[in-house]
């Protein structure tokens, strides 16, 4: 299988060969992993027992979908990714803002998984082989495993759903198994010694909806578009392409956090749930536990490598998409030992997936603005004006910059920030919500409205049509 030479540029009609079903594998193959399940063990390790944290996780995970999966439909009329389609909306260098959050997303999802994914291999050797669980093995393993997963997202697209699509099948076995593995140990009560986080249930069961259930679909804000770029809008149904976005994300995100849920009760995990884990599975289970660690871990953190290398691509245009992707994949590992030495899972997992939703957010209320008001007609080759080193263009703005863009994107992160609360950090808008962390809807609601005050008096954006000579793109 030859190396994708695509970065962001915009994909050729003949090579747009995916469609739905494709996009449904890749959502549900890529999500099985460690570094989604682990998202399950949160609530319990807030105080809560089974069903507020199933209801918890259903909850914001729903209300994420409906937020993030119509994104999916920008990328499909653009053919590029979605930071360089944000370029609409912010202007074809403003669109570094979406490239920022999204390489910050990435980076922090990808650390995340080779962590865990570490962890739990490392321990299942150590029951089975008396390997010594040490820093060193573990760094040796993080390395294994980065090492996988750069090959995986180098290759690109075409390989990492030939991978999705046999881990939808291998994984969904494996997390079968394991219901009934760890069904013996199960209980419906909360980890004990475990009180609720926040004080009370309501302000801790919000904590659990934002950081297990929100944060999943809103880690996809950026990520949709590497698929759906690859899906031909004039073969495929936009609604078709919304409703697998939506049922992909939901069954791929579900099923990993409830086993993740399940286990963490079952294991009595509450302040860790690498080790508990580990320790409470039968011996039997130890081997197909070192498999899915393995294999999903691959998975998932080279679909994350992949739109990091994406995303860097868009930030540095000179450099190659696999040039990009190494030096990902260097800051990624770089990040896994920082956590695994020196932070505490809990607390890193839940500041680092509260701050980005504040970040993104408003990014992608904007960009979704933009596609309602446009109603999907992008001109795909203004866009790559800044890839070409090039200026003008209709999305040129103020010098490549929209500054209402901006300025709401900015003013809406800013809120968020302030009413954010995490185990490193509160915000003072706090004082003003009861403790409550409402920086997902703060950010997104002011970020919109302030866009819309500022552009109220502009039509929608233009169409594509055939640009004058003031418009034309020249070399920079």
């Amino acid at each position: 299988m030859p190396i994708e030479q695509r970065g962001v540029d915009t994909i050729p009609e003949e090579e747009r060969t995916s469609g739905p079903r494709d996009l449904i594998s890749i959502l549900l193959g890529s999500n099985l992993c460690l570094g989604v399940i682990v998202f399950g063990w949160l609530p319990p390790s807030f105080g809560l027992g089974l069903w507020p944290s199933v209801t918890a996780i259903v909850t914001g995970t729903v209300v994420g979908i409906a937020f993030t999966a119509p994104l999916a439909l920008v990328s499909l009329r653009t053919a590029t990714n979605l930071s360089t389609s944000s370029g609409a909306q912010f202007g074809v260098r403003g669109r570094l803002v979406g490239s920022v959050v999204g390489l910050l997303l990435s980076l922090g999802y990808t650390a995340l998984t080779l962590w865990i994914g570490g962890d739990v291999m490392v321990g299942a050797l150590s029951r089975l082989t008396g390997l010594p669980d040490t820093g060193v093995s573990r760094a040796v393993m993080y390395g294994v495993l980065a090492a996988c997963t750069v090959v995986a997202a180098v290759f690109g697209y075409r390989l990492l759903l030939r991978m999705s699509k046999i881990l939808s099948v291998g994984m969904v076995v494996l997390l079968a198994v394991g219901v009934f593995a760890y069904a013996p140990d199960f209980t419906a009560a909360a980890p004990p010694e475990t009180a609720y986080l926040l004080g009370s249930f309501w302000p801790t069961w919000l904590l659990a909806a934002v950081a297990a259930g929100l944060s999943g679909p809103v880690a996809f804000i950026t990520l949709l578009g590497d698929y759906t770029r690859y899906i031909s809008p004039a073969r495929h149904d936009s609604r078709k392409v919304l409703r697998s976005t939506a049922l992909g994300l939901l069954v791929g995100l579900l099923v990993p956090q409830l086993f993740g849920t399940y286990t963490a009760l079952a294991a009595r995990a509450g302040g860790e749930y690498a080790g508990p884990l580990v320790d409470a599975s039968p011996f039997w289970y130890l081997v197909p536990l070192l498999v899915a660690a393995a294999a999903g871990s691959v998975g998932n953190a080279g679909l994350m490598l992949y739109s990091m290398g994406l995303d860097l691509d868009a930030i540095v245009p000179r450099a190659t998409r696999t040039t990009a992707t190494l030096v990902a994949a260097a800051v990624a590992t770089a990040f896994v030992f920082v956590g695994s030495f020196e932070w505490d899972v809990q607390s890193a997992m839940t500041s680092f997936v509260l701050l980005l939703t504040a970040l993104g957010t408003p990014w992608a209320v904007i960009t979704l603005i933009g596609y309602a008001r446009c109603r999907g007609t992008y001109d795909a080759d203004a866009l790559q004006v800044f890839n070409r080193r090039s200026v003008g263009g209709i999305y040129w703005y103020r010098g490549g910059w929209n500054p209402a863009a901006t300025a709401s994107w900015a003013i809406g992160a800013g809120v968020g920030l302030l009413a954010v609360t995490t185990p490193f950090y509160e915000g003072p808008l706090l004082a003003l919500t009861g403790g409550v962390d409402c920086s997902f809807v703060l950010s997104g609601l002011v970020g919109g409205l302030a866009y819309t005050a500022l552009t109220r008096r502009k039509a929608a954006a233009p169409a594509p049509a055939a640009p004058d000579a003031a418009d034309e793109p020249v070399a920079a």
